[in-house]
């Protein structure tokens, strides 16, 4: 059985090498590794399934190991696949920013506030919820850093409008349809009525002993900020991720012995979990001896505070 390498392969299949790449690695047939612990490198290898299958196609030079397959060899995805777009129909970051004439830096910050992307020392890299329920709507391209590319559809995404300030032609026809009527109800049955250290208007004395912690560690953080998913759930506090930290949100259960609470408790887990997105929990137990308890839950998202 005759063999040829992955870029042989590409130009036989009429296409470029790296998009037939994004697709292998999309259907598991290699994934990507550091060379060594101690290398930043990236190498492309098997899975461990196709290892266990096609060990025989890693083939050795002087230099390096590299993949080659059968011929014939057709991923499935491959298989006359007419909806895999071509990686040029893709947005970068800098001509998204242009559509809503702010800066590429700004456009960034944005999306990484809404938790799509994080940041790595210089360079931008999804998120892992994004990474893997979009691969097929964006790609990243890793070369020495890594940046991403978006489908056009993007600037039309509600989230994003939302935090551009931007009101959704369609979604605000359908606002009243749309509103969640528990959150709803818990607003109107507990207003905002204390006051924060940075005035913040919070809703009970258990968000405000919070909210005045995070002012005093020197902490940036939004309250009752808008999830960025589909449903419409807000949380209690949401400190933006910085290069070296990762965004977090933070919830105050303070209503354990009410079975409604209980139940909206549940469904907004469920959605933190759903979306991977970063959570602190806290509790009555909690909020006498704060300072004993939350430092050590920030620092698991490399936030720290003196």
């Amino acid at each position: 059985m005759k063999k040829i390498s992955t870029s042989a392969l590409a130009k036989k299949l009429n296409l470029e090498w790296k998009h037939l790449f994004e697709i292998l690695i999309e259907n598991k047939y290699i994934e990507v590794k550091k060379k060594s612990f101690l290398s930043s490198e990236e190498i492309k290898v098997l899975t461990a399934k196709w290892i266990e299958s096609w060990w025989e196609l890693k083939v050795w030079t002087k230099y390096w190991d590299y993949i080659v397959w059968p011929e014939e060899f057709k991923p499935e995805e491959l298989a006359a696949d007419n909806n895999h777009q071509s990686f040029d129909n893709y947005l970068s970051i800098s001509k998204i920013a242009d559509s809503f004439n702010i800066s590429a830096r700004k456009m960034n910050q944005i999306i990484s506030e809404l938790g799509w992307i994080q940041q790595n020392i210089k360079w931008w890299k999804l998120t892992k919820f994004w990474e893997k329920i979009w691969w097929k709507e964006f790609v990243i391209k890793q070369s020495w850093a890594t940046y991403t590319k978006w489908p056009d559809s993007i600037k039309n995404n509600a989230s994003l409008l939302s935090a551009l300030g931007i009101k959704n032609v369609n979604e605000v026809e359908n606002a009243p349809e749309k509103k969640n009527k528990e959150d709803v109800n818990f607003r109107e049955k507990f207003p905002a009525q204390y006051r924060t250290k940075d005035w913040h208007m919070v809703r009970s004395r258990g968000e405000l002993v919070i909210d005045n912690s995070l002012y005093e560690y020197g902490l940036a953080h939004a309250y009752e900020r808008k999830l960025p998913v589909e449903e419409d759930v807000y949380s209690d506090f949401y400190i933006p991720a910085k290069w070296w930290t990762k965004a977090v949100y933070i919830e105050y259960w303070g209503l354990e012995d009410q079975e409604k609470y209980l139940e909206r408790k549940k469904i907004k887990k469920d959605i933190y979990a759903k979306y991977h997105l970063n959570l602190i929990e806290l509790e009555n137990k909690h909020i006498d001896n704060l300072d004993d308890f939350l430092p050590r839950m920030l620092l698991e998202f490399w936030i720290r505070v003196d």
